[in-house]
């Protein structure tokens, strides 16, 4: 009886066995794969790139003076309203001790307006202004102040005496200052009578490459690193 027992009892305890054996491989296994993916080196590794703070953008305030070389040739005659350029920043730009605008960056501007002088009468003008500025291969718009370049005409004063002779030319002269200046408006005079040339000559702006000029920004420039 005993024996008939034990026998029919061995089948099941075996099977207790080994289903207890299962049990703990598979919790052991699972303790193992917990372990791993909450390591110290990798959850260390995680909330270093968590926490690493972004650079915080340069922000350049306004008026802050911007200093470029032309990389083009630019007139009054030869220039026409509207039209772009660009030139390269000369100086490097910095806020607080961290370079916002590095030398060497690429500008672009815009002629804001190009007259050129006239025979008689009316000045030449030349004014540019700054639109962008590549920085850390990104370009950023910006608003400037205008560089302008004016030259003098002669005046509608001038103008209408040209051509009366000598006693025209004195006229002038005496205008602009009496005494010897009468008498260097007779000269002028005399050949204005005699050879009807304008008396302007060449008053026309021309800003050769290379030029260096500056400018202002009118409103805060806001670089971000890459």
């Amino acid at each position: 009886m005993n024996r008939s027992f034990l026998l029919g009892s061995f089948p099941v305890l075996s099977f207790a066995l080994l289903l207890a054996g299962c049990a703990k491989s598979a919790n052991q296994s699972a303790t193992s794969d917990t372990a791993s993916s909450s390591s110290p080196s990798s959850g260390t590794e995680s909330a270093k790139r968590e926490a690493a703070p972004r650079p915080r953008p340069i922000v350049v305030p306004a008026d802050t003076a911007i200093s470029v070389v032309l990389d083009e040739p630019l007139g009054s005659k030869t220039s026409t309203t509207g039209q772009t350029f660009t030139a390269t920043v000369q100086h490097p730009v910095e806020v607080d001790g961290r370079v916002a605008i590095p030398k060497g960056a690429r500008v672009t501007g815009v002629v804001k307006d190009a007259k050129p002088a006239g025979r008689f009468k009316g000045g030449a003008v030349l004014a540019l202004e700054l639109t962008s500025v590549t920085v850390n291969e990104k370009e950023h718009e910006i608003q400037t102040t205008a560089h302008t370049v004016t030259s003098k005409g002669k005046g509608k004063r001038t103008a209408a005496m040209v051509g009366g002779g000598a006693g025209g030319g004195a006229a002038i002269g005496a205008v602009a200052g009496g005494g010897k200046g009468a008498a260097i408006g007779a000269l002028i005079g005399a050949a204005a009578g005699t050879g009807g040339a304008g008396l302007t000559g060449n008053r026309d702006i021309t800003l050769p490459a290379e030029t260096t000029l500056s400018f202002k920004l009118l409103q805060p420039l806001e670089i971000r690193g890459r």
